[in-house]
């Protein structure tokens, strides 16, 4: 990918929260224009679970931005702290896994991850490998680079120190030891979610203190699940699984808010951030339905896991469905003749005779009963396109086809 630098920046930030720093972002970047030498990106994954979801693969997408514009990927899988149990968020120990499980979970992160990386350019790392040789004076010297007040300055830990539950020792070596493996790494870059800030900065210190250039650190966002709440996490069923299949894949996709459309959009497609910002605006013009924004997401996404040719087949299983289950065979139609362009979604449903007035329509909107073609619309200043046909639905029993004259 031939990009300027600062449009590598741009690339690279898009969707972040932090960049630890932009400064030192650009340094690296231009020395790795000059030398041709590629950075060394790392993120680690924990293999906590045998199944990645779409909120793991924010991070991997990001991953993939790295090595679109030439560099290498440290994939790291922590089957030593997995062992350990990272802290991170939690009220109470985690319980550690066993070997058993480390080694399993580890196997099938390896095959899942190559469905969005490039494995010619991805290097799978396990952090057994330095830290299994560590002796306990290697231990004894990682443990005196940080007090005791620093590691409660983590919220998490304040937490549970302030409200009188354990802390065992081992978590506070956790940090420490996650930043040992960007020393030992020799990272120039570290991926971590926001909730992993106080662990990848940690490496910068380390590093430091071993002597070596500090790594820029980038956090991205918890993905929110599809109940928009809560971040993705399968033990509160609001996930998108990547090994699932193709028709739940896409079917999930579709059941996204239009609210958190665009936020998938942003941390998981493919799409240039020009072209997502177009489709927001075609999208509040009035210009493209919803529906079919969130189709095309749920296409990408879909194809990413699968192939285009499987997410173009559960597409039409998702609409043969849709089909068969929502709508009566006696279905009214209408034919509709507006001299603007738009036309205002209340006084639509009033023309085609679903609700009594405009009025009618704006509460109907607000409280989440009408659809246009199965994508529901929760905006009340939202105007449909004068033309074609489509499928309007109000509450779940009154349908009308509207053809555009």
């Amino acid at each position: 990918m031939k990009l300027t630098i600062e449009e590598q920046v741009a690339l690279i930030e898009r969707g972040a929260v932090d960049v630890i720093s932009r400064e030192d972002l650009l340094k690296k970047l231009r020395k790795s224009q000059e030398t041709g030498i590629p950075l060394r990106v790392k993120a680690g994954f924990d293999p906590t679970a045998p199944d990645l979801h779409l909120g793991h693969t924010v991070l991997i997408q990001k991953l993939k931005h790295f090595q679109d514009l030439g560099h290498d990927v440290l994939f790291l899988i922590g089957d030593f702290t997995g062992m350990i149990g990272d802290p991170t968020g939690k009220s109470e120990t985690r319980k550690p896994l066993t070997p058993e499980d480390v080694a399993r979970n580890a196997e099938t992160y390896k095959e899942q991850i190559f469905k969005i990386l490039d494995p010619a350019k991805t290097t799978v790392m396990f952090n057994s490998t330095w830290l299994g040789k560590l002796t306990a004076h290697d231990f004894v010297r990682l443990a005196s680079q940080l007090t005791v007040a620093r590691m409660l300055e983590r919220e998490d830990f304040r937490e549970r120190f302030e409200n009188q539950r354990p802390i065992s020792i081992h978590e506070f070596l956790y940090p420490l030891i996650q930043g040992y493996d960007s020393v030992a790494m020799r990272a120039d870059v570290e991926l971590g979610g926001t909730d992993q800030r106080f662990n990848v900065l940690m490496g910068r210190d380390l590093q430091r203190t071993w002597g070596q250039e500090p790594q820029v650190v980038i956090t991205m966002p918890l993905l929110e699940g599809l109940d928009g709440v809560n971040k993705m996490s399968k033990s509160l069923g609001n996930y998108i699984g990547i090994t699932e299949k193709a028709d739940d894949i896409y079917g999930k996709v579709l059941s996204v808010s239009d609210e958190l459309m665009f936020r998938y959009y942003d941390l998981l497609s493919d799409l240039s951030a020009e072209a997502i910002a177009s489709l927001r605006q075609d999208m509040e013009g009035g210009r493209v339905h919803p529906k079919a924004v969130k189709m095309r997401l749920a296409r990408e996404l879909t194809a990413r896991f699968y192939d285009a040719v499987t997410a173009g087949k559960a597409e039409e299983n998702f609409e043969r469905v849709f089909q068969k289950h929502d709508i009566p065979a006696d279905v009214p139609e209408v034919e509709v003749r507006i001299a603007e362009d738009a036309v205002w979604l209340p006084r639509l449903l009033t023309i085609a005779g679903l609700v009594p007035g405009t009025g009618e329509g704006r509460r109907m909107i607000m409280q989440n009963a009408v659809s246009i073609d199965g994508g529901k619309v929760e905006d009340v200043e939202y105007h449909v396109k004068a033309a074609g046909e489509l499928l309007l639905r109000v509450g779940k029993r009154k349908f009308c086809k509207v053809k555009f004259l």
